[in-house]
């Protein structure tokens, strides 16, 4: 059986990745491809016990290497219970979030080393990387029209945060993109959701061909 493929979709709050990831699922299955959708952190029971910790904390909340832990020990769950298991299957993932994200938000977001997070990543989840990293990007204004309007004034713990945390995320989401453009596909999130899925398709058309 050939194996599925692994596709992730990164970028700042309100980005609308969840929204294509679903696009992109249901795009996928209509050509015959079955697919998972998931998220992180999340996807396996165990990591959405996490992933209430992390955005709803307890108390004061967590600092940047609690968190990279938490977020670190949630993926490997999900690596080892589902993802894994799934494209050994045959079946593409399609996850909301990824590893880049805990080096964008906890790394350049958050001050830890970049070093120290692929640790984590290597010892919780065997340095699993996605086939493809579709970062969307959006402008801060694009940002917060689309946040007003999901979250009527309230956020997470993580998104909740202020103007120049976000900043510094995005700033490391461009740095990774250009240094790693072999994996990463940078897709312009502007306009109507279809607009953008449009985008994402063109994207994924040699790995949808490389499969026929």
């Amino acid at each position: 059986m050939i194996a599925g493929r692994f596709i992730a979709l990164e970028g700042g709050e309100g980005a609308g990745k969840s929204t294509q990831a679903r696009l992109l699922r249901d795009e996928l299955a209509a050509q015959g491809i079955e697919a998972v959708l998931t998220r992180e952190p999340g996807g396996t029971p165990g990591a959405e016990a996490i992933r209430g910790l992390l955005l709803d904390p307890p108390g004061e909340g967590w600092g940047a290497e609690t968190e990279a832990l938490l977020f670190a020990a949630a993926r490997a769950d999900h690596v080892g219970r589902l993802i894994r298991p799934a494209l050994a299957a045959g079946r593409w993932v399609i996850c909301d979030r990824f590893l880049d994200s805990t080096r964008a938000y906890q790394g350049g977001g958050g001050g830890l080393p970049e070093a120290d997070i692929l640790s984590l990543h290597r010892i919780g989840s065997g340095g699993l990387l996605p086939d493809l990293t579709l970062l969307v990007e959006v402008s801060p204004e694009a940002a917060q029209a689309r946040l007003s309007a999901r979250d009527a004034g309230g956020s997470d713990a993580i998104g909740g945060r202020d103007a120049a945390y976000h900043a510094r995320v995005a700033a490391a989401f461009a740095r990774m993109a250009q240094a790693e453009p072999q994996r990463f596909a940078r897709i312009d999130g502007e306009g109507a959701a279809e607009q953008v899925h449009a985008r994402i398709m063109d994207v994924l058309a040699p790995l949808l061909k490389a499969r026929r």
